[in-house]
């Protein structure tokens, strides 16, 4: 046994010792624990009626543990111990610490950053409907979590389309001089130029909400007794605006089934699972018209099925604005009657939570768990692609293991103005956005790739070695020109062995080429794709990415550009007063929102330059 494995075994005999040691001191009463890894960092946090029995399922009864449990087990290091008063109170607590710390492998609906919701707020003159990331402390009433960007823009679409509602901005709507183009075609109402009435308006906005809540029964009618009305007094134009929103309506519910011949309201929760991964489905009823489904995946951590079902009904009712009276669920869960509790609180009202044994609502979840599992099994079928993918990508470059995070750069510029660059970055075969990083290029006068991604590449690798995050492949978009360069930049830093490298060349078709190229250090030719297409595959998705983001952030350097050189323009906005007002607004669009007070207050600024300025804004 060498000096290094002798060294690892001691410290894992002692690290077995302190936890061990931890345990039999744990008490055998109500709380929260907190699990840490060798960095310190926590890792998880579960709650449990009895803290010795639940930690001894992780220290003492570990030899039926699945591989995959087995290794995040392994991952412990450490825990902490928070003793409370009931398991009422370790509920409260335990979701209260996966929100503050928010562990990698606790069961976490993703927070307002990813499922997106829609808002509104009726104390506005004339509200309108807008897509939000966050339920703030307001007053507002907001709908969701929607599963997906795709799903909410398609609810916001058909909203619009039904009810006619604004959909410009509140800088927009305030300053437009004549109606736009969605008034012109019919999409809008035109309340910013034309003559509506804030009570008219808001009578609409109130029927959207009671469609966005599945009261479309009741929204119908209300309108067909105001189509009435206005027929009734020889208002036909208005009549027939009432009945195309009624005509469309319809057209939506025609669509949706009825499953429910109660009409009542109720949320049905499937969950399917299986190696180590989970999904929820969630399925929406509203006046017995199912609205909508949406899928959920999540890991299985350290959780079971039942603990999985519960911390994602707590957090999706914590997001959602609306909760029903009955709640249907696959399965028992340990701390149901404690749920009950916090949501009929959240609620002001009477709800139930519970399995179906028979009848209709067995059969809705028997609905909702062929759908639960058909969502798992195209998950699991796409991540089986995703791996095999890397692990032909491994072979093919001769690494030592599936690269698991790829970095990819890309440069953009027209002609040598506003060079920048980017970063996209893959994990376990999928994009990881939260991971792509943005360069401006600095003090390089003239246009050169290679001056481009040397810079690029020395700042993305000259920080600590300790806190950097390397990447398993690290990928140029270019050939052997490109790749000489990006290794002579980590030979520089003395890094060129941490992680592999490759270039991507485009295919030359005029050469007869049929495939990208993929060069790595060594080599002056290509590697032989052979039947790794799937690898090569990989690649072409990271290279396109960087490429797509280089881009989108160029055109943005570009327009920003662009707009403020309106500033040049304006009569009485000279060098100083320039500098001044971009000092305070750092672009255009903060300009056009800001009153004449405030602008007037800047230094070197008074009323009657910021009067021109506002007006020249105003009429771009």
């Amino acid at each position: 046994m060498s000096q290094v494995e002798e060294k690892t075994r001691k410290t894992g005999e002692k690290t077995r010792e302190h936890l061990m040691e931890k345990y039999r001191q744990a008490p055998s009463g109500p709380g929260v624990y907190l699990m840490k890894n060798g960095k310190n960092k926590i890792i998880y946090v579960g709650k449990a009626k009895n803290l010795k029995k639940r930690l001894s399922s992780y220290f003492i009864k570990n030899r039926n543990h699945d591989p995959k449990t087995a290794v995040l087990i392994s991952m412990i290091k450490d825990f902490d111990l928070v003793i409370t008063a009931s398991d009422h109170e370790a509920f409260i607590l335990e979701s209260n610490l996966i929100k503050e710390h928010r562990p990698k492998y606790n069961v976490i609906l993703k927070d307002g950053k990813n499922y997106p919701l829609l808002r509104v707020d009726m104390k506005e003159e004339y509200p309108s409907i807008q897509r939000v990331r966050r339920i703030q402390e307001d007053a507002a009433v907001y709908f969701g979590p929607y599963s997906s960007s795709r799903s909410v823009n398609q609810t916001l679409k058909q909203i619009q389309k039904i009810f006619k509602l604004r959909r410009c901005r509140d800088s927009q709507f305030r300053n437009r001089s004549r109606p736009c183009l969605n008034y012109q075609i019919k999409a809008c109402l035109g309340l910013c130029t034309m003559t509506v009435s804030p009570g008219v308006y808001k009578r609409r906005v109130r029927d959207a909400i009671l469609f966005l809540r599945g009261k479309s029964g009741r929204v119908l009618k209300k309108l067909e007794a105001e189509m009435k009305a206005h027929a009734k007094v020889h208002e036909f134009e208005k009549a027939a605006q009432v009945r195309d929103t009624i005509f469309a309506i319809k057209n939506v519910m025609e669509k949706q089934a009825v499953v429910c011949p109660d009409m009542q309201d109720r949320d049905i929760f499937a969950l399917a699972s299986d190696r180590g991964r989970a999904v929820v489905t969630v399925m929406m009823v509203r006046s017995g018209r199912l609205i909508d489904t949406a899928h959920y995946p999540a890991h299985l951590g350290f959780k079971e099925e039942d603990e999985i079902l519960s911390a994602f009904l707590d957090q999706y009712y914590e997001k959602s604005g609306f909760i029903p009276s009955d709640i249907l669920v696959s399965r028992e869960m340990e701390n149901q009657t404690i749920l009950e509790q916090n949501l009929k609180e959240r609620r002001g009202k009477t709800l139930v939570i519970h399995v179906p044994a028979r009848g209709e609502k067995k059969r809705l979840m028997d609905m909702a768990l062929r759908n639960a599992s058909r969502e798992l099994e195209k998950l699991l079928k796409r991540e089986e692609e995703e791996q095999a993918s890397m692990v032909m990508l491994q072979t093919l470059l001769g690494m030592e293991k599936p690269p698991e995070r790829i970095e990819c750069f890309d440069n953009s510029n027209i002609s040598g103005q506003d060079p920048v660059s980017s970063m996209a970055v893959f994990t376990h075969g999928r994009p990881d956005k939260g991971a792509y990083r943005k360069y401006i290029i600095k003090d390089i006068p003239f246009q050169d790739d290679y001056a481009y991604m040397f810079q690029v590449l020395e700042r993305r690798f000259s920080g600590s070695g300790k806190t950097m995050t390397w990447p398993d492949l690290l990928v140029v978009d270019g050939g052997k020109g490109q790749l000489n360069m990006a290794l002579a930049v980590l030979r520089d830093l003395g890094i060129e062995n941490e992680f592999a490298l490759a270039g991507l060349a485009k295919k030359n078709a005029a050469k007869g080429e049929t495939e990208d190229k993929i060069y790595i250090p060594g080599r002056s030719n290509p590697l032989n794709i052979g039947q790794a297409k799937k690898g090569l595959f990989l690649l072409e998705q990271v290279r396109d990415e960087a490429h797509r983001f280089a881009i989108s952030f160029q055109r943005k350097r570009r327009e920003k550009r662009g707009s403020l050189s309106v500033l040049d323009t304006i009569p009485g906005i000279g060098p100083m007063r320039r500098k001044s007002l971009l000092t305070r607004f750092k672009g255009i669009e903060k300009m056009k929102k800001a009153g004449l007070e405030e602008i007037a207050a800047l230094p070197g600024m008074n009323k009657k330059s910021a009067q021109i300025l506002i007006t020249h804004l105003n009429s771009q």
